[in-house]
């Protein structure tokens, strides 16, 4: 378990040497991934988009109508009404993470086993549900909000800037490496048979569950940060 584990965080994550100066510029495998699932997912959202009407649709920009309300449904009401303006936002990343979790499916190995990855996932979404209060409450209400529901406690509500990121990216990362530490375990002592099947539980209902969570998180505090 000891061996696996760090071969599986200490090995080299860079895929391609840029050179660059008097070194080089690395690549790691997660931004490589990243980049081939985004190309897909970009030529699969162009090819679902064109021709789209207004009367008369096809069964293609129904099914596509009915996916988007569906997402932006189900994000909103983490949100709230105060909040939706940020569901687009949330839709994204859910989106992101999601198929991030499902590639592992196609012999990659997902971008948020990547702690850089889940790092600036988190540091993102914190930066937003702060702006998202400033921006509501203005700054002197935004600074008054850390002194809440008194003044001795707002050391904790400052460290809870750290807290809520860390949280976030940690239970990313964590869940994601486990199944993958899982997997790897299971195909050294059970027939391919059993791994294949259990892929299908830990890359699609644990990635999908991962990357709610993630977004149900990130909404709860943006719905927080603009009461």
């Amino acid at each position: 378990m000891k061996e696996l584990l760090t071969e599986l965080l200490m090995e080299d994550k860079t895929l391609i040497h840029v050179p660059f100066g008097d070194g080089f510029f690395d690549i790691y495998h997660s931004v490589v991934v990243t980049w081939i699932f985004m190309a897909v997912v970009i030529a699969l959202i162009l090819f679902l988009t064109h021709d789209l009407k207004v009367h008369n649709i096809s069964r293609r920009q129904a099914a596509l109508e009915s996916a988007v309300l569906f997402l932006r449904g189900a994000v909103s009401g983490m949100l709230g009404e105060e909040a939706a303006g940020y569901t687009d936002y949330i839709v994204t990343v859910l989106i992101f993470i999601g198929l991030s979790n499902m590639v592992g499916l196609f012999g990659f190995t997902p971008p948020t086993m990547d702690l850089n990855v889940t790092i600036a996932l988190s540091v993102m979404s914190i930066i937003l549900v702060e702006a998202a209060g400033l921006v509501k409450k203005g700054p002197k209400k935004w600074i008054k909000g850390f002194a809440e529901p008194m003044a001795v406690v707002a050391p904790m509500n400052v460290l809870e800037l750290v807290i809520r990121p860390l949280s976030l990216c940690m239970r990313l990362f964590g869940n994601i490496l486990g199944a993958t530490v899982i997997m790897e375990l299971l195909k050294h002592v059970v027939p391919v048979i059993l791994p294949a099947a259990l892929s299908l539980y830990f890359d699609l209902f644990d990635g999908a569950i991962q990357a709610y969570v993630f977004c149900f998180l990130t909404s709860l505090y943006i719905k927080e940060a603009v009461e």
